[in-house]
């Protein structure tokens, strides 16, 4: 490992004392997961950003440090990490199984082929989760009985379902229409609009993903309404959120204030300038 990763990766002091306590946890079908879960996106290279950014976040997570990221994950109380299907994530979680970890995992999926599914169940996952981006297209489409057939097809494999959305209109109709998931994903931010309804809205299109202010408290609003737990992500805004100390502790207080007892929340953590999964545990404990 490089110097840089090194001095990135290393605990302070404070980062110590917080792996010596443990994270708050909520109740998922029979498994404990603390309401803070480790996300994916730094590690895949989706930065919600610029595409250079992007590109330096999937150039930094190398196979070694995509493994200690779990481990410090872990070393800093998070037991669950919500991941999508990605070589580097199936080899990481393999190596530190086979070092001790009792790191569990989700995956947020599109339905896909029966090879795929294969594989993604026989890492044994706790869940498999309808990835937002297809739930949001397939209402738009009317293609909803397809999101009910990728329930199925996870109970029939054995593992709990979860549904994923950026919209709040869609995770109230989902509830409305009592289907047998476990949880949701809820994103703060509705960054797949209708673009036909932004444009009428404001004349003009966005250049890139649409952040709005309202948006968590219209989407937390829903999540104090349905009955199964929620696990909310983009709760930084994709890292626009946390430009210093002060605003990342607003964000979070935010969202565990605003959310159930029985919800938690996802955040992905790039450790390359700053101990950003010790600062987010730490923060994650004291809000939580």
């Amino acid at each position: 490992m490089t110097r840089l990763a090194a001095g990135a990766l290393a605990a302070s002091s404070a980062s110590r004392a917080a792996e010596t306590s443990t994270l708050p946890t909520i109740q998922l079908g029979k498994h404990q997961v603390t309401r803070l879960v480790a996300g994916y996106n730094p590690v895949g290279g989706y930065a919600h950003s610029v595409p250079k950014l992007s590109a330096l976040m999937k150039e930094w997570f190398t196979p070694e440090r995509t493994l200690e990221y779990v481990r410090r994950c872990e070393r800093n109380g998070i037991n669950t990490w919500q991941a999508s299907i990605d070589r580097k994530v199936f080899d990481a979680l393999r190596a530190a199984w086979e070092g001790g970890s009792k790191m569990q995992w989700m995956c947020l999926m599109p339905d896909t082929d029966a090879a795929q599914w294969k594989e993604v169940i026989g890492l044994k996952p706790i869940a498999v989760v309808h990835h937002g981006e297809n739930t949001d297209r397939m209402f738009r489409s009317g293609e909803e009985g397809k999101i009910r057939d990728f329930i199925h097809k996870a109970h029939d494999f054995g593992v709990l379902a979860g549904i994923s959305s950026h919209s709040p209109q869609n995770i109230a109709r989902i509830e409305d229409s009592r289907w047998e998931h476990e949880f949701y994903m809820t994103c703060f931010h509705n960054i797949r609009r209708d673009q036909d309804k932004v444009k009428a809205g404001l004349g003009d299109l966005p250049i890139d993903e649409l952040y709005l202010q309202g948006d968590p408290a219209r989407m937390t609003a829903v999540v104090r309404q349905v009955s199964r737990p929620c696990l909310g992500f983009k709760i930084l805004a994709a890292g626009r959120m946390c430009t210093n100390r002060a605003t990342l502790e607003k964000a979070f207080q935010f969202a565990y204030a605003n959310i159930k007892k029985t919800d938690g929340a996802i955040v992905g953590m790039f450790p390359v300038l700053t101990d950003e999964i010790a600062e987010d545990a730490s923060i994650a404990r004291k809000y939580a």
